[in-house]
């Protein structure tokens, strides 16, 4: 289930920027999840700069590079990583990209597995047993922090 987008400005940054940010960010998605490299999927949205305003002004006119990520989780995964995968994908933006780290924005948008579909099947009965053994070592260390 890992899908990652970028929305970038069209024409700020070269192709091989691009093919390079979607690569790189293909492969820290991979190994922070744990997950085979084959299930992540990573778009970039390219937009006209005509068709994108920072801090009110249209990006035509000002020239501001100011990406814009998000990226989907099933819903249970730690938090932690969630949190790396927002500094991961930011790190990667600012490194490849050159961009102002305080123009990068991110999110993460967790899903309900039963909201989600691999294959047309939903992913609470074809993940189930990675669901269960996320859940399980997440009330593990909620345990182990407890005491």
């Amino acid at each position: 289930m890992p899908i990652l987008e970028f929305h970038l400005v069209e024409k700020m940054h070269s192709d091989e920027q691009v093919a390079e940010l979607l690569t790189a960010s293909s492969q820290l998605y991979a190994d922070v999840l744990k997950s085979p490299i084959e299930r992540v999927r990573v778009l970039a949205h390219m937009h006209s700069a005509k068709h994108v305003a920072v801090a009110g002004k249209l990006v035509v006119d000002s020239s501001v590079d100011a990406p814009y990520f998000h990226f989907l989780v099933l819903e249970g995964r730690p938090l932690e990583e969630c949190h790396q995968l927002l500094e991961g994908f930011s790190n990667l933006v600012v490194k490849i990209l050159g961009t102002d780290r305080a123009y990068v924005r991110g999110g993460c948008w967790p899903i309900p597995p039963q909201y989600w579909a691999i294959g047309g099947m939903p992913a609470s009965k074809l993940r189930l047993n990675e669901i269960q053994s996320r859940q399980a070592s997440a009330s593990l260390g909620d345990a182990v922090a407890t005491t």
